[in-house]
Formats: structure tokens, sequence, C-alpha cells
């Protein structure tokens, strides 16, 4: 906690010495660039330079000289407006002249022409457009490059950055229309196409944009069931882009994607989802094996057709069936009582049974009369 508090005010002093940062109050009146800190210390050196040559070396004149140009550039870094340059220029010139007279016409010479043209000088990025006022009124924009202000007169109201931009928002615990509670975040691409209307006609256009989403992602998700949020992300993204579009077009500023992140649902809701969708799997998995079972058999029922009034066919097929069966050693096949009927199994049996059992007994009769004969 200590140390987030020690950097908090370095932090802060880093951001207002960037030199790309430019005040976004509303009394911002130009941007002080490095330009400008540039062009105020130009001015300060050709006083100081006219000075010492016409009064000679002075050590007060460059201690005064290069003071208020520091105290100047400083002081115009963190307050960008007028009036700060006004009363600052007014209390450095008043310290100058009581300080030098009679030969300090040459500085404050300098000093007021430094405090007046250095703020005078601004540059919009390519990227920008900058809102000018004068007098409070709309004079113009000012696209990217060099530009002139009137001293005190004129205003910058803000440049407008005209890149595409993207924002991110959400709509936290948001009811669908089957009343399941949501948390969606989804992002916008968006970019400014009119700085006019959009400085002069919306305070804080940028606030705006991601209120207006983040509105229009609500009523988006309220129409919809959850099913349709899950698997139709980018038709609810179109939905979003076109009802902000719609919005945001009066403001000069067009939203050109709206894409949906992330959609979190409860945990107990996501359970449920993943028990449902695994009790769908197995009924279609029977379902399946249903209608294979009942191909299978519509295949036997026409195959039998073709048996029905041909028994030697049915003969040739069941006398088939038992020689695969047979082929492979240690096999047992178990067949109707039918099927060795038809087949005259049994008979078949009692030969080979029969045929087995003469064989060995002759072996064995020409087995003793072998032996008799050696004997």
């Amino acid at each position: 906690m200590s140390q987030t508090q020690k950097s908090s005010p370095v932090a802060g002093l880093l951001t207002l010495l960037n030199p790309d940062r430019f005040a976004i109050s509303l009394r911002a009146d130009f941007r002080f660039a490095p330009i400008n800190v540039l062009i105020l210390l130009v001015v300060f050196v050709l006083g100081l330079a006219i000075h010492l040559g016409l009064h000679g070396f002075s050590v007060a004149a460059v201690g005064f000289s290069l003071g208020t140009a520091a105290l100047f550039a400083l002081i115009l870094r963190l307050h960008q407006i007028w009036e700060t340059a006004l009363i600052a220029g007014t209390l450095v010139c008043l310290a100058i002249y009581l300080q030098l007279r009679p030969d300090s016409e040459v500085l404050l010479t300098a000093a007021v022409v430094a405090l007046l043209l250095a703020p005078s000088v601004q540059i919009a990025y390519q990227w920008e457009q900058a809102v000018l006022l004068r007098f409070g009124r709309f004079k113009g924009l000012r696209r990217s490059g060099l530009f002139l202000l009137l001293p005190v007169v004129d205003k910058v109201a803000q440049f407008v950055d005209q890149r595409i931009r993207v924002s991110d928002f959400s709509a936290e615990t948001t009811l669908t229309s089957d009343t399941v509670p949501v948390n969606v975040d989804a992002i916008a691409f968006w970019m400014v196409w009119d700085p006019q209307k959009a400085v002069l006609e919306v305070e804080q256009f940028e606030t705006a944009v991601i209120l207006s989403a983040q509105t229009a992602l609500r009523n988006a998700i309220g129409k919809h069931e959850l099913a349709t949020l899950l698997s139709e992300r980018d038709q609810l993204g179109g939905e979003i882009q076109k009802v902000l579009d719609d919005k945001t077009s009066a403001w000069g500023i067009t939203t050109q994607a709206v894409e949906i992140r992330d959609i979190i649902i409860p945990q107990a809701l996501e359970d449920a989802m993943s028990r449902q969708a695994q009790a769908e799997r197995e009924r279609q998995s029977r379902i399946i094996l249903g209608t294979a079972e009942t191909e299978i058999a519509e295949k036997f029922a026409k195959a039998s057709e073709h048996y029905k009034n041909n028994p030697v066919a049915l003969h040739l097929r069941a006398m088939n069936m038992v020689y695969e069966g047979l082929r492979k050693k240690g096999s047992m096949i178990i067949v109707p009582s039918t099927a060795v009927e038809t087949m005259g199994l049994g008979a078949l049996g009692g030969l080979t049974s029969f045929d087995r059992t003469l064989g060995a007994a002759l072996e064995s009769a020409e087995e003793g009369e072998s032996e008799r004969g050696t004997s």
C-alpha cells in the first residue's frame, strides 16, 4: 500500500510531463508541446543576446532570462490556459523591471513575445483534427500540420483522434428472454468522422459511446434466449452495431463493428447443460443402434425370400457356415436341431465317427502282426 502511494506522485508527474499529453479539461486552451518549449527558449535567448550586446554582460540578466524561460515552460506545461500565461507573465515582467531597470526593456519585450508567441504555434498530428474556437464561437477545423492561434482570443477546444478506436464494454448479470442471468463482454470498433459534431454537440463523446454500447448490449440480451446468444454471436454483434450506429451517427461518430468476446453463465447451469448434452448423445447412440438392428432385420428378411422355395441353396449355405466355423481349431458350433435334421448332420457325424473308429482298429491290428513277425 505504501509503495503504491509513493509511486503515485511520480506517475502523476510523468503524466503531466508527457510530450504528447493534451489537457482534456474544459479550461485547456492549447497544447504546449516540445516545439512550443523550443520557441520559448529561442525567443529568450535572442532577447538575452541583444540585451548583452547593448548593455554588456550581467549575471542578473542571464539568471533572470534563463530562470524566466524555465519557469514559463513549466507553468505552461502544467496549465495550458491563457489566464495562467498572462498572470505568470505579468509577475515575471514586473520582477525583471524592478531588478534591471532602466536596462530592462529588451528582456521585457522578449518575455512578452515569448509568452504570446510560443503557445500560438500549434501542431496537429496526422490522425488528428483540431476544433478551433474564437471568442467562444466555432471558427473552424484545423487539419494535420502547423497552424496558428491568435493569443488570448483563440482556443483549441479539443484535438480529435480520427483513427479507429477499440472500446471494451460489458453487461453484468443481465437476464435473457428465458430468464437466465449472463455476463457478456464485448468490444466496439468506432471512429469520429465529424469532429465538429462530436465536440460541439456531445459532452465527453467517448463516454457517451461506451454507455450507449452497454445499453444496446443489455437490450439485445433481453430479446434473445441463451441458446441463441451462445450459437449466434455474430448476429447479436450485428444487431448491437446497427442500433449503436443509428444513435451515434448524429454525433459524427460511426460504429464499424461490435464483437462478442465472452458469455459467462452460472456454474450450476453450465453443469446442467453438460448433463443434458451427455443424455442427448446417449439417446442418439441408442437410436442409431436401433436403426442398425432394423436395417439388419430387413436384410435378413430379404435373404430369406431367396431360400424359401430353394432347400438346396439353404442346405449349401448351412454347410458353408458349419465349414467356416470348423476351420478354426478348437471351435465349437451350436446350431438348432432343425438345422441338424435339415442338413443330415446326425448321419454325417455318425459316419465320421465310425470311420475314425475303424481306422484306429486297423492300425492296432497292423501293429500286433508286426510285433509277432519280429518275435
